[in-house]
């Protein structure tokens, strides 16, 4: 196996796995795969970010950060404002109906999580999110450090 041409394909096929299992998973409550990370990321922050820096932290457009929060907004699960000293920016909170959300779906997706750590022998998931951190960071050197989750992570960590 020529690993130079096969590493692109495996990562997407990883990563439509992924994304796939977690819409299914996460449809039940209305929210899908990336709105999960948008609330995620936010509940990880643990305070307001700017629109820019949570598309930054979300490696993900402004615009579709934008769009996402235009639907999360009406039903209370973030709330943007006007930033405190640049009247361009904009803030984005989680709120409490969003903090409860985020902790619905961490548990919805468990199941996805156990899936993933089973295909592992013990230590592998630490040098693959290390590895994967790597990979991101060379192909987008702006992109916020990737931190290793502990062993035990659950959204309990990210307050």
């Amino acid at each position: 196996m020529s690993t130079g041409s096969e590493l692109p394909i495996a990562l997407r096929a990883a990563y439509l796995a992924l994304h796939r299992q977690s819409e299914a998973q996460f449809a039940a409550h209305g929210v899908t795969a990336d709105q999960f990370v948008l609330l995620a990321t936010l509940a990880r922050g643990g305070h307001a970010l700017t629109q820019r820096e949570l598309a930054r932290r979300m490696s993900s457009d402004p615009s579709t950060v934008r769009a996402m929060l235009a639907l999360l907004e009406p039903r209370g699960f973030v709330e943007r404002s006007t930033h405190p000293t640049d009247a361009r920016a904009r803030t984005v909170a989680l709120t409490a109906a969003g903090e409860r959300m985020f902790r619905q779906l961490w548990t919805a997706g468990e199941p996805i999580r156990a899936r993933m750590l089973d295909a592992l022998e013990p230590g592998e998931a630490e040098t693959l999110v290390r590895l994967l951190a790597r990979v991101a960071g060379a192909l987008n050197p702006e992109l916020p450090p990737i931190h290793e989750p502990s062993p035990s992570h659950s959204p309990e960590d990210e307050a």
